[in-house]
C-alpha cells in the first residue's frame, strides 16, 4: 500500500506543476484549501447529526421508547460517543481510508481492489464479495436520497422552536432549498467547497461552543466519556439499549461519505478535518445536549436548539439550514463518484460525466444521477413530511453500507497486505460485532420505514447486476457477428479489394480481436475504405487514472504497408476518454503515415437492443436491461468526437 498525498495530483494542484507550486508556502496553502474544501463538502452529513440524534433516541412516539432518567442519559451519550469513535474514527478514518485505489476511496474502490487481488483466492469468493460490495453501493445510493430529505427537514423544523405558527411552512421551505441545492451541482465541488467551507467552520465552532456552555451547567456529564457507561447501559438494560441503537446509529451517518469523497480531497485533508475540528465539536454538542436533558427532561423535545439561548435560536436555525444543505452535498458528491465508477466497471450504462475542476480530476458532476436524486429527495420530503418519520428509514441504509464496507476492508487487508489472520480475527470480532449489532437493531424498524432503503438498495442492485449480465450477452453476440479482425484484414489485402479513398477513418471498437461492425458495413455495402484506417479500442483499467506514457498501444495487425492500424487507448475508471486527444499523441511512424486528424471521419457502431426468445435472462430482466440502455450517454459525446465528422452505423441484437 502506498501512502499517497492529499489528491491524485498531490498537493501541487496541476499535474504538470511549476516551481512555485512546489514551494513550502504554496503547498501549505493548498493543503489548507483542501481541508477547508473538505469541511464544506465531506463533513456536512456527519457534522449535522447532533441536530436530531438524541431527540430521536428519546422520542416518546418511538415504538420502543427509552425512558428519560439519569442513568439512561449517561448511557446513551456514552453509547453515542463510543459508536462514533469505533465506527468513524477507527473503522473509516484510521483503517478503511488506507485501502485506497490510487487515491480513490469508497465501496467501489474496495470492489476493484478485490477484483485485482482476489484472483488467487478463487473466482467464487471474489464474485460473492464483489456482489456484496455492489449491494453496499446500492444502499449508499439509497442513503444519498434519504440524507438530503432528513437533514434539511430537521434543520427547518427548528422554526417550530422559534415560532410554532411557522410549522406549515416547513415542507415548502425544505422543497425550495433542495431544488436550489441540486441546481448548483453543475458548478462542481471545488466551487461549492470554497463557499461552504467557511460556513461549516462557523457551524462546528458554534455547536462546540454551545456544547461547552451546556457542559458548564452539568460538568458531571463528562463522565459519559468513560466506556463503562456505554457497556453498563448495553448489558444492564439490553432490552432498552438494543432498540435505542437504531437511533444511536444516526450519529455515524455520513461515515461512508468520508470514504467515498476521498478522491475529491485526499485522505490527509479529511483526516485532519475530522480529528482536529469535526469530531471534537460533535462530541461537545452531544455532551452539552445530555447535560441539558439532565437539567430538565422536557428539553428532550429539541435539545440541540434549546441548547442555544433564545436570542440566538433563529440565527442557529439559519446556520443549521445551511449546514444541512452541506450535509446533503456530502452524499450527493459521493453518489456521483459511486455512479461514475460503477459505469466504468460495467455495472451501469455509460453515463455523461462532467469534470468540474482543471486540477482535481476526481471532482465530477453526473447530470442523470443529479436529477434522479432531486426527484427522489423531493418525493421523500412530501411523503414523510417530518425528520422523525424518516429517521427509522435512515439507519438501515447506513448500517448496511458500514457493515459491508468493514467486511470488504478485512478481505482487502488479508489479500493485499497479508495481515495475520489472528489480528483480523480480533479486529473483525470487535468492529464487525459492533456493526452487526447496529444492523440487527435497525432490522426491528422494518415495519416503521426501514423497508425504504432496502427497497431502494434492492432495486439499484438489481439494475446493476442485470446491466452487467445483459452487457456480457450483447458483447458475446456482437463479437460473433464481427468476426476475427486479423482474418478481415487478410481478406482486405488478399481477397476483397474495396476502392481506397483519401483521408483518415477512425473506427471505434470494443477490442482488437474482432472487426468493427461499422467497418464491415462500409466495405460490404459501400465497397470503400480510407487510405488510413485506425481501429481504436478504449480500455478501462481497474485504477482511477493511467499515466500518459502507458496510455497508447499500437499494433500494425501484421502488415506495415496497408494503412490499417489498431490503437488501444487505456483510461482509468475515473477518467473521461478523449479519443481525438489520444490520437494526436501518435507518432506517424507507428501509423504507417501521417494521420489527417483535422479532417478525419469517426465511425461508431450503434446497437439497437430487442427482446429475443433465447433463454439468456428472465423476460422481466430483459425488459429492465433494454430500458436501462436508454439512459446511456451519447457515445460520440462521451469519447469527445467531433459531431460534424461522426458517422453512426446501426445494427440490432436480440437479448
Amino acid at each position: 500500500m502506498t501512502d499517497r498525498q492529499d489528491v491524485t495530483t498531490s498537493d501541487t494542484g496541476s499535474a504538470s506543476g511549476s516551481a512555485a507550486a512546489h514551494s513550502p508556502g504554496t503547498r501549505d496553502t493548498v493543503r489548507l484549501a483542501l481541508v477547508i474544501g473538505a469541511l464544506g463538502v465531506v463533513f456536512g452529513d456527519i457534522g449535522t447529526s447532533p441536530i436530531y440524534t438524541l431527540s430521536t433516541v428519546f422520542n416518546p412516539s418511538d415504538p420502543h421508547p427509552v425512558p428519560i432518567n439519569t442513568a439512561n442519559v449517561y448511557g446513551v451519550v456514552s453509547l453515542v460517543f463510543w459508536s462514533v469513535m469505533i465506527i468513524v474514527t477507527v473503522t473509516y478514518v484510521l483503517l478503511a481510508m488506507r485501502a485506497d485505489n490510487d487515491g480513490e476511496g469508497g465501496i467501489m474502490a474496495l470492489i476493484t481492489l478485490l477484483r485485482r487481488w482476489g484472483a488467487r483466492q478463487g473466482r467464487r469468493a471474489t464474485v460473492v464479495l464483489a456482489g456484496l460490495g455492489i449491494f453496499g453501493a446500492a444502499l449508499f445510493l439509497g442513503d444519498s436520497m434519504i440524507t438530503p430529505a432528513i437533514s434539511v427537514l430537521s434543520a427547518v423544523e427548528g422554526l417550530k422552536v422559534v415560532e410554532p405558527s411557522l410549522e406549515d411552512l416547513i415542507v415548502p421551505i425544505t422543497a425550495v432549498i433542495i431544488v436550489l441545492l441540486f441546481l448548483v451541482q453543475r458548478r462542481g465541488t471545488a466551487t461549492i467547497g470554497r463557499v461552504f467551507g467557511p460556513v461549516m467552520i462557523a457551524w462546528f465552532l458554534a455547536i462546540g461552543g454551545f456544547g461547552v456552555a451546556g457542559i458548564a451547567g452539568h460538568p458531571e456529564i463528562l463522565k459519559a466519556l468513560s466506556p463503562t457507561y456505554a457497556v453498563g447501559f448495553l448489558v444492564g438494560h439490553f432490552g432498552i439499549a438494543f432498540f435505542a441503537l437504531a437511533a444511536v446509529v444516526l450519529a455515524v451517518t455520513g461515515a461512508e461519505a468520508l470514504y467515498a469523497d476521498m478522491g475529491h480531497f485526499g485522505r490527509r485533508s479529511i483526516t485532519r478535518g475530522w480529528l482536529f475540528l469535526v469530531f471534537p465539536a460533535c462530541v461537545l454538542s452531544y455532551l452539552g445536549q445530555g447535560a441539558l436533558i439532565l437539567d430538565d427532561p422536557a428539553n428532550v423535545s429539541s435539545p440541540f436548539f434549546l441548547l442555544v439561548p433564545g436570542w440566538g435560536r433563529l440565527l442557529m436555525v439559519l446556520l443549521a439550514t445551511a449546514a444541512t444543505v452541506i450535509a446533503s452535498q456530502a452524499v450527493i458528491t459521493g453518489a456521483f463518484s459511486v455512479a461514475a465508477q460503477a459505469a466504468q466497471l460495467g455495472y451501469l450504462p455509460r453515463l455523461r460525466v462532467a469534470h468540474t475542476s482543471e486540477t482535481e480530476r476526481g471532482q465530477i458532476y453526473v447530470p442523470w444521477i443529479n436529477w434522479l436524486l432531486m426527484v427522489s429527495v423531493l418525493t421523500l420530503v412530501f411523503a414523510f413530511r417530518t425528520s422523525a418519520a424518516l429517521a427509522f428509514a435512515f439507519g438501515m441504509a447506513v448500517t448496511g453500507t458500514i457493515t459491508i464496507t468493514t467486511l470488504l476492508f478485512f478481505c482487502v487487508a488479508r489479500w493485499k497486505w497479508g495481515t495475520p489472520r489472528w489480528l483480523l480475527g480480533v479486529g473483525g470480532a470487535l468492529l464487525l460485532g459492533v456493526d452487526l449489532l447496529f444492523l440487527a437493531a435497525n432490522m426491528t424498524k422494518l415495519a416503521h420505514g426501514a423497508w425504504l432503503p432496502l427497497l431502494i438498495g434492492v432495486t439499484a442492485f438489481t439494475v446493476m447486476i442485470t446491466w452487467q449480465r445483459g452487457r456480457r450477452i450483447v458483447t458475446a453476440e456482437r463479437e460473433r457477428r464481427e468476426g476475427p479482425l486479423r482474418e478481415f484484414v487478410d481478406e482486405l489485402r488478399n481477397g476483397k479489394s474495396p476502392t481506397r479513398v483519401p483521408g483518415t477513418a477512425v473506427f471505434l471498437n470494443r477490442g482488437k480481436e474482432t472487426a468493427p461492425l461499422a467497418m464491415r458495413a462500409n466495405v460490404d455495402h459501400n465497397h470503400v475504405r480510407h487510405e488510413h484506417v485506425v481501429i481504436m479500442s478504449i480500455e478501462t483499467e481497474i485504477v482511477p487514472r493511467v499515466p500518459a506514457d502507458q496510455r497508447i498501444v499500437v499494433d500494425d495487425l501484421g502488415y506495415m504497408d496497408d494503412g490499417i492500424t489498431h490503437v488501444t487507448a487505456k483510461f482509468g475508471y475515473m477518467e473521461t476518454p478523449d479519443v481525438p486527444a489520444a490520437l494526436r499523441t501518435l507518432d506517424p511512424a507507428e501509423t504507417e503515415g501521417q494521420l489527417q486528424l483535422d479532417d478525419a471521419s469517426y465511425f461508431l457502431s450503434r446497437i439497437e437492443l430487442q427482446r429475443g426468445d433465447a433463454p439468456t435472462m428472465a423476460r422481466w430482466r430483459k425488459r429492465l436491461f433494454i430500458a436501462t440502455s436508454y439512459i446511456a450517454a451519447d457515445a460520440g459525446e462521451h469519447f469527445g468526437l467531433p459531431r460534424d465528422r461522426t458517422v453512426v452505423m446501426g445494427s440490432h441484437i436480440d437479448v
